[in-house]
């Protein structure tokens, strides 16, 4: 098709430029218009018969029932998509409008609460200070809010009410909103809340209350929490109130006023300016005397352990009679390790600051305990006890017998004095020079050879070992003298 109508067009040229008429031209233009339809529709032709020589071909197209079917689905996907984020945006929505209005109801709650504890008096303020201690119980938001609020200063002010029962609702109210909150603890001290409280124990005095003594415990054993207000507390008198109470108060109708008291005095006790009021009390002998309760014995240790920490506390501790006796005992309570290394603790620092001590400490007997606990005990108390046994080893200057501290690698024990056990005990408290030694010398030698003595009797009973026991020749050779416990 194509070359016949070049040699038409050829043809037509020649015609023109020899002058030919060109009345023809119409009639050969609907000619090639006739043969350029007939191409296309060939062309269409070649397409749906497959043919694939055509010299340009397009991409085959997909049927068009199946792009409808593909758009059909693909538009409902994203008309799912979009009802669901729809759905979802709207619940979001509905969620943060009923939180905001839950928040707002809340504040609306506590704005209620704060304008009837400012501008009522009687049962309307004291059941906006119930209401408080009710909101302020488990909500530390609430706690925050009704203090920027301003509920302090009229809560602190309730206090001066003659009504015992304002003055609990009160109590109670500062009570909770100081818990967890250091601010608030802070706060209540500020507006005064100590000194009215010391005020309301001098009218206890005369008319005792057991429920505003122990809302009063209560709220020092709070405030005290804070180590900013620990001096404050320790220096306004309430110390000599928390002892009384600790001393008076029944064990069986107040244990829990006598816990809350224990425990201000332990807060009380970290301030290392609060021991000499504590001193003052008479403290000391009553808390040695009470080691045994083993409900306040860990507590007990604890305060001794803040107190020995100052001299005058050392002191105090150490004119006890019964001091070193009781809290050597202590090293022996096995199924307590936490009192063992508080007792440890408090023996180890009075060890290490005086020499006084230290020889009362081996008159009672120290030494069988320390040997024992540096086997038995925990980590901690081990090496507090090693401490204690290398501050007892150095006497001025001089050097105590070093059998103290020899080791029995196993616990033995036997009655002849010949040989076995015995005589290995002898020969590790033998040191060249015995004669030598001075009178104070080998007493020390003796108490140190019947304090192992006697550790040795202990670990035996505690291994069940019959008390006959005699090594043989190869084990005597690996318990030599020479070999030393791990200090």
């Amino acid at each position: 098709m194509v070359k016949i109508l070049r040699n038409d067009v050829a043809s037509l040229v020649l015609d023109r430029s020899g002058g030919a008429n060109f009345r023809l031209w119409p009639a050969f233009r609907r000619k090639i218009f006739d043969t350029m339809r007939c191409g296309v529709s060939q062309h269409r032709r070649n397409e749906d018969a497959g043919n694939v020589g055509s010299p340009v071909q397009k991409p085959k197209p997909k049927p068009k029932k199946k792009r409808t079917d593909s758009k059909k689905n693909g538009g409902s996907e994203r008309l799912s998509d979009l009802l669901n984020l729809s759905e979802t945006s709207e619940t979001g929505v509905d969620e943060t409008e009923v939180e905001t209005r839950r928040k707002v109801e809340v504040l609306d709650e506590l704005q209620g609460v704060f304008k009837k504890l400012q501008f009522e008096e009687g049962s309307l303020q004291k059941e906006a200070a119930v209401d408080v201690r009710r909101l302020a119980k488990e909500d530390s938001e609430a706690r925050s809010t009704l203090a920027m609020l301003g509920a302090i200063p009229p809560l602190v002010g309730m206090l001066d009410s003659n009504d015992q029962d304002v003055q609990i609702a009160s109590l109670y109210a500062l009570l909770n909103l100081g818990i967890g909150n250091d601010t608030n603890k802070a706060a209540i001290v500020k507006a005064g809340a100590v000194h009215k409280m010391l005020k309301l124990i001098e009218v206890l005095e005369e008319s005792p209350n057991s429920s505003v003594s122990e809302a009063i415990v209560a709220n020092f054993l709070g405030l005290s929490a804070l180590d900013s207000n620990k001096p404050i507390i320790g220096s306004s008198g309430a110390i000599p109130f928390l002892v009384k109470t600790l001393r008076n108060v029944d064990k069986k109708s107040g244990p829990q006023e006598r816990q809350d008291s224990l425990r201000a005095l332990y807060n009380l006790s970290i301030s290392s300016s609060n021991v000499t009021q504590i001193l003052e009390t008479g403290l000391v002998s009553y808390l040695l005397s009470n080691v045994g309760d083993m409900d306040m014995s860990e507590r007990i240790l604890s305060i001794l352990s803040n107190i020995v920490s100052t001299p005058e506390g050392r002191k105090a501790v150490s004119k006890s009679p019964e001091a070193f006796p009781i809290l050597i005992d202590v090293l022996n309570w096995t199924d307590s390790p936490s009192c063992q290394e508080k007792a440890s603790y408090i023996l180890m620092l009075m060890a290490h600051k005086a020499y006084g001590d230290r020889q009362a400490m081996i008159e009672a007997g120290i030494v069988a305990s320390l040997l024992e606990l540096t086997l038995l005990g925990s980590t901690l108390a081990q090496k507090r006890a090693s401490r204690i046994l290398g501050c007892l080893r150095v006497d001025k200057g001089k050097q105590i017998p070093e059998g103290y501290g020899a080791a029995v690698s196993a616990p033995i024990c036997g009655s002849s004095s010949s040989s076995g056990p015995n005589r290995d005990v002898k020969e590790a408290l033998t040191v060249e020079g015995d004669e030598m030694m001075s009178e104070e010398k080998k007493a020390v030698k003796q108490l140190v050879q019947q304090s192992l003595q006697n550790n040795m009797r202990r670990i035996v009973k505690r291994a069940n070992l019959p008390q006959e026991f005699v090594p043989s020749d190869h084990f005597k050779s690996l318990t030599s003298s020479t070999k030393s416990l791990p200090f």
